[in-house]
């Protein structure tokens, strides 16, 4: 058993993989020589085989034999009785070894294949639900000018809005990758909500080949097994595509008498804070909050004197007043 047996590739919501590239094997319980792309099964006799340590590698329990391959003889088109000098360790488990590179098939057609996305969208604030579907959908493709309302894409119009290089779609398209499908809703509910209509936008995840990461594009492996003649069987796929995610966002909104009095009333408080605010700023911090300071309080100091003078004139008069009085009654005695 190995990770392709009990590692079935789980259904995924708000997802979908699309595969455009795969090798398959065929294979059986048996013993083989091990991958030649190992190079630690490359030996010389049995004893670097039994005395090798676990690689995760490992297409199966290794059976400690040295597996030599008999040369062509390139003269008389027959095989050679001398071996080769170098052999391949053998294993016991399914036989023969998955061969990678040269074995791949690319999908025919995939890039015409087409993608129904199909969402459902809820404002529970407003007790308001909707989709991205119109009411009289029919067979289309969408189409920037004539269809933008069709949500059917193709893989070939994704593929181009999220990778601009043509090298690197190529790539994807052979090793796989990942591609983010996001719907974006901006709605106005004192509208009519079937005017409410999702921005698509693309965009790749993964990283670009040229980049040269540790694990290029995406990937996984799948089996089919069977028994015949008390014999197993199986097949094996590694599949290689594009895997897209869908990612939902967006924001509603509808008039509301009393959040509007009491955004009014909050301005009106700021305005009235923003005077005394003002005046401190100018007064503690600002450069030139001298000037501004003497300006003030002269104008208040000049008040003052004035007040001041006007008292005092009316101090004297009274006495002048009080003076005569006095006068006139010394003249009567």
């Amino acid at each position: 058993m190995d990770v392709a047996d009990y590692v079935i590739p789980p259904s995924e919501n708000n997802g979908m993989f699309v595969m455009t590239n795969f090798v398959r094997t065929n294979q059986r319980q048996s013993t083989c020589a091990e991958n030649i792309e190992l190079k630690q099964a490359i030996c010389k006799n049995d004893n670097i085989c039994s005395n090798q340590s676990f690689i995760p590698t490992m297409n199966g329990r290794w059976t400690g034999r040295c597996l030599f391959t008999p040369e062509r003889n390139i003269v008389y088109q027959t095989r050679s009785v001398i071996t080769s000098s170098k052999g391949l360790c053998e294993y016991a488990g399914w036989c023969p070894p998955e061969d990678g590179e040269s074995s791949m098939m690319l999908v025919q057609g995939i890039l015409n294949f087409t993608v129904f996305i199909k969402t459902f969208l809820e404002f529970p604030l407003f007790g308001v639900k909707t989709k991205n579907m119109v009411d009289n959908l029919k067979p289309c493709i969408f189409d920037p000018i004539h269809n933008k309302d069709c949500p059917i894409y193709t893989i070939d119009y994704m593929l181009n809005q999220a990778e601009d290089n043509s090298t690197e779609r190529d790539l994807m398209l052979r090793y796989g990758g990942f591609i983010n499908i996001k719907l974006h809703w901006d709605c106005n509910l004192d509208r009519n909500i079937k005017l409410c209509k999702p921005k698509y936008t693309f965009s790749r995840l993964d990283a670009p080949f040229h980049e040269k990461p540790f694990s290029v594009g995406f990937n996984f492996r799948y089996s089919s097994t069977w028994k015949q003649n008390e014999e197993h069987f199986r097949t094996l796929t590694k599949a290689y595509g594009l895997r897209f995610k869908v990612t939902i966002s967006g924001n509603a909104g509808k008039f509301n008498f009393i959040t509007l009095t009491l955004n009014i009333g909050s301005l009106i408080g700021i305005f009235g804070i923003a005077t005394f605010v003002s005046d401190i700023i100018v007064l503690y911090i600002s450069k030139k909050s001298g000037a501004y300071r003497e300006h003030v309080f002269e104008k208040l100091q000049l008040e003052t004197s004035l007040n001041e003078t006007k008292d005092h004139s009316k101090l004297c008069v009274k006495k002048n007043e009080d003076q005569l009085l006095n006068d006139a009654s010394n003249t009567d005695r």
